[in-house]
C-alpha cells in the first residue's frame, strides 16, 4: 500500500491548488487522493484497512474538515460528478505534473476498480456515465477487450 506520507499529501494538495474554484479544488483533491488510495490496493501484501483508512481520514479531516472521509471520496468517484474532474484538462495537466507515479492512462482502471468494489458491496451492476467513460478510455488507450 502506498503510504500516505508527507510527499504524497503535498502532491495531492498541489493538484487541488490547480482548481479555479473551491468546488473544483475539492473535486481535484478527492479524485487525486482517491486514485492514490485505489492504486495502493494493487499489492500482494495483506492490508489493514482500518489503519489505512484512519490515516486517509485524518488527512481528509485536516484538509477539508468534518463530514468528509475516504468512503465519501470513493463514493464521489463512483458518481457522475467525477467526470467533471476526470475530463478536466486542468486536472489532467496538474495530476500528470504532480503525481507522475500514477500514470494518467491507469485512471480508468482505478476508477473501474472502485466501481467493482461498489458493485461487490451493493450487489448492483455498475451502469451509467462513469462506465461509459471507462469504456471510452479503454478504447483511447488501446486497452479495450483485454
Amino acid at each position: 500500500m502506498r503510504n500516505i506520507d508527507e510527499a504524497m499529501q503535498q502532491k495531492v494538495l498541489a493538484v487541488a491548488r490547480a482548481g479555479m474554484t473551491s468546488a473544483e479544488a475539492i473535486g481535484f483533491f478527492r479524485v487525486s487522493l482517491g486514485l492514490y488510495y485505489l492504486a495502493g490496493l494493487m499489492t500482494q501484501e495483506e492490508l489493514d484497512f482500518k489503519k489505512i483508512d484512519a490515516k486517509y481520514n485524518r488527512f481528509i479531516y485536516h484538509t477539508l474538515g468534518g463530514g468528509h472521509s475516504i468512503a465519501s471520496v470513493l463514493q464521489f468517484m463512483s458518481g457522475e460528478k467525477v467526470l467533471r474532474v476526470l475530463e478536466s484538462p486542468r486536472f489532467l495537466a496538474a495530476f500528470g505534473t504532480h503525481c507522475p507515479d500514477i500514470p494518467i492512462d491507469s485512471m480508468f482502471f482505478l476508477v473501474s476498480l472502485n466501481l467493482g468494489v461498489a458493485k461487490s458491496l451493493s450487489g448492483l451492476d455498475a451502469v451509467g456515465p462513469v462506465v461509459d467513460w471507462i469504456e471510452r478510455e479503454k478504447t483511447r488507450t488501446g486497452q479495450a477487450s483485454q
